[in-house]
């Protein structure tokens, strides 16, 4: 399964990066997420978080692709299946930001998630951009 949503954000692109780095505080953009915690400081690469998402096995994350700024992919493993995620900012001409979240699974047992749990995951991907959104063009800016 390979999902990927973009959503157009009216922030700078720092004022978006900040609060898509800062994964502890997602559970307060969306409510697809209930805990993050990063298990390594600082989030960078090779970093890992432990995931707690409704109706769904918490989960934990490796930071496999970090560029400052720009993006972040991470990786998690499961029998069967390895998820990955990436997340990345492309800045526009105006100051402004697209935002891309991308989402694949892998493995012999990927179909079988993907029958039962590829609608959900799917809502949460876009539950999350529009979370980032909502959150970045209330960020005051100065």
């Amino acid at each position: 399964m390979r999902f990927e949503t973009s959503v157009d954000i009216d922030a700078a692109p720092e004022t978006v990066w900040n609060l898509l780095k800062d994964v502890e505080r997602w559970p307060d953009m969306t409510a697809s997420m209930e805990e993050v915690e990063v298990l390594d400081e600082p989030f960078t690469l090779g970093s890992r978080a432990r995931v707690r998402q409704p109706k769904l096995p918490t989960a934990v994350w490796t930071v496999t692709a970090f560029e400052e700024n720009r993006t972040f992919t991470w990786e998690s493993r499961s029998p069967g299946v390895t998820t990955t995620g990436a997340h990345e900012i492309v800045p526009a001409p105006d100051g402004k930001v697209t935002v891309r979240l991308t989402l694949d699974q892998k493995g012999a047992l990927a179909p079988v998630f993907n029958l039962l749990a590829g609608r959900l995951t799917r809502r949460y991907v876009v539950m999350e951009a529009q979370g980032l959104k909502t959150k970045a063009e209330q960020q005051p800016t100065g």
